[in-house]
């Protein structure tokens, strides 16, 4: 059995699950990381603010980072809401305990509104907790009061690093949420600043700062530097913001699982395209219908908006000796036209996401009318200038249809090949379906 380094969170919980300890869990669980936790308030909070919030005593607060911490081999942790100077100074206690190693988030409101930490306990923070702590992550509202300064540019922001600095800690990371969506990292032992770009990106971002600190904690607890944690949970932070949810009436939270699930719909896609390419593969009268440029197989990712997140063969299926031959391997942006085709069918049926191309003939559409299959095509000849065929012909196809078909053709053009397209859910199910064609094909011609 591997061992998995534990983190612990010292932090509020969120009754929204968006923020406090439950982000933290999501977030170091998805890093593959175990976390362990002391709770330090419960909150009764949700998306428009926080309602209420209930501090623990002290004691029980000290009796959760005891538990698990005299059990497990923890070295990270990270805080959250502290909301007291008693609570503050408690973790102090805790951190010098059990020698942790620990990040701050300066928790002083919540994303959707609502105080969490009392103006009177910032000084208890300064004195007593960022003198043992590793690194500060406060963004620019916080760090406005952290260094009782103004910020209004990146100059401002390293001035301001520095002077929160004072207090003990070794890095300060200024995140950049509220200005430029630039991070600033000062590292007080080298005297260096480190600024860590960003571009804002659409999504919720309840939790966004829970979700940061957690995710520098547990690439620090797994030996990366300060500068490459620090990039690394920044990329995180995206991620968890484009994947955001809308789950109630006001800021969305961010989704911590969003890299996890979009690494893995890309595993499964590659792995239904290699299938998709096997049955066509081992079809050999799928032969019989296979155009003379040769065909590709393609799947797109469920929220794909460019050929690049559209998986295919870097090839052909091509007739080799009266048989196919798959020429190539499926990678992501191989495909440019069958690709272009499914990403126009996605506008207007989202499940729209694999297609394959065989040849034409008047034969093959007949038999696609006996399978029942629904069809519609598009004349070359009517194309607009300056625009993509694909993207036209599969619009023209559509809106004459009123909806995606599971078949779209057309007769060709000067120097293009007439062709079928085959529409679908996935790649294995538009190979069964071509399958099908070839093997009614097959039959027709044999029988004469």
């Amino acid at each position: 059995m591997s061992k998995v380094s534990v983190i612990l969170t010292i932090a509020g919980s969120d009754s929204g699950g968006g923020a406090g300890v439950e982000a933290d869990i999501k977030t170091i669980s998805s890093m593959g990381l175990h976390p362990a936790c002391a709770i330090t308030s419960v909150t009764s909070q949700n998306t428009t603010g926080v309602l209420s919030a209930y501090d623990l005593p002290c004691e029980v607060i000290s009796s959760q980072a005891d538990a698990v911490c005299d059990d497990m081999d923890i070295k990270w942790a990270k805080s959250g809401m502290l909301s007291s100077s008693a609570i503050i100074s408690t973790v102090a206690e805790i951190v010098k305990k059990h020698g942790l190693k620990l990040v701050v988030d300066p928790v002083m409101s919540a994303e959707a509104g609502g105080d969490l930490l009392r103006k009177d306990a910032v000084s208890t923070l300064k004195d007593e907790l960022l003198p043992l702590s590793e690194v500060v992550t406060p963004n620019i509202n916080e760090a406005i009061i952290l260094s009782g300064m103004q910020i209004r540019s990146v100059d401002d922001a390293k001035e301001a690093a520095k002077i929160i600095s004072f207090t003990g800690v070794r890095n300060v990371i200024v995140t950049g949420g509220h200005l430029d969506a630039s991070d600033i990292l000062y590292q007080s032992e080298n005297d260096t600043y480190t600024i860590i770009p960003g571009t804002f990106v659409k999504g919720g971002t309840h939790g966004s700062g829970c979700t940061y600190s957690a995710a520098l904690a547990s690439c620090l607890a797994q030996g990366y530097g300060i500068d490459k944690a620090a990039k690394m949970a920044k990329d995180f932070v995206v991620e968890a913001i484009k994947g955001s949810v809308h789950i109630g009436k006001g800021v969305g939270p961010v989704n911590q699982l969003s890299h996890v699930l979009h690494n893995a719909e890309k595993y499964v896609v590659m792995e239904d395209v290699k299938e998709g390419v096997g049955i066509l593969r081992r079809c050999k009268n799928f032969a019989g219908i296979i155009p003379e440029v040769g065909c590709n197989i393609a799947m797109s990712l469920s929220d794909a908006a460019s050929t690049l997140e559209v998986v295919a063969l870097t090839g052909r299926i091509v007739k080799v000796n009266g048989a196919p031959q798959v020429v190539g391997d499926v990678e992501f942006g191989a495909s440019s036209h069958v690709a272009r085709i499914i990403l126009t069918a996605m506008k207007y049926d989202s499940k729209s996401r694999s297609a394959v191309n065989i040849s034409y003939s008047e034969e093959l559409v007949d038999i696609c009318r006996e399978l029942d299959l629904s069809i519609s095509s598009f004349s070359r000849e009517e194309e607009p200038e300056e625009t993509h065929t694909m993207d036209w012909g599969t619009t023209d196809s559509i809106e004459r249809h009123g909806s995606v078909p599971d078949i779209i053709y057309d007769k060709g053009g000067v120097g293009k090949e007439s062709m079928i397209r085959v529409i679908g859910h996935s790649a294995t199910e538009v190979a069964e379906t071509a399958v099908k064609i070839a093997e009614m094909h097959a039959l027709i011609i044999n029988n004469g």
